[in-house]
């Protein structure tokens, strides 16, 4: 893999810093996923760490956008939000259908107690991250 060029707004590490206690390590957990798969997928050369709808997201020149929050009226739950018109949560409830909880064509839910499965999600990541070079494949490459 190339080396990755990576890029924050410090917006971003304020929302992190905002988040309650008993969550920051969690989403936390999620935006190393998406910058760990960033380094180890071939082709993605730069991420962009930026907020959307207030919410912390990552942009890839192949890419579409992927999202992350907690919100206050679901606070035992967190979420990676997609695209909802394209086909990434459509495919991953085909490809990990008893290994995810989604909501409608737009989210992986996590509850709090939940032990991610880290490699399953990376491959998850890696679609939403590549989406425009994988998204004629039927499983876009997962």
């Amino acid at each position: 893999m190339g080396k990755l060029t990576f890029k924050t707004d410090p917006r971003v590490n304020e929302v992190f810093a905002n988040y309650p206690d008993f969550v920051r390590d969690k989403m936390q957990r999620l935006r190393e996923l998406v910058i760990e798969t960033a380094e180890e997928t071939e082709g993605i050369t730069v991420l962009e760490e930026t907020l959307k709808w207030g919410e912390p997201s990552f942009v890839t020149k192949q890419g579409s956008t992927l999202r992350m929050d907690w919100k206050e009226k679901t606070p035992g739950q967190y979420a990676m939000y997609f695209q909802c018109t394209s086909r990434l949560v459509d495919t991953f409830r085909l490809v990990f259908e008893h290994t995810f909880q989604f909501e409608g064509k737009r989210a992986i839910v996590f509850q709090l107690n939940q032990k991610i499965p880290e490699i399953e999600l990376k491959e998850c990541i890696k679609a939403s991250l590549t989406y425009h070079n994988v998204k004629e494949l039927l499983t876009l490459g997962i």
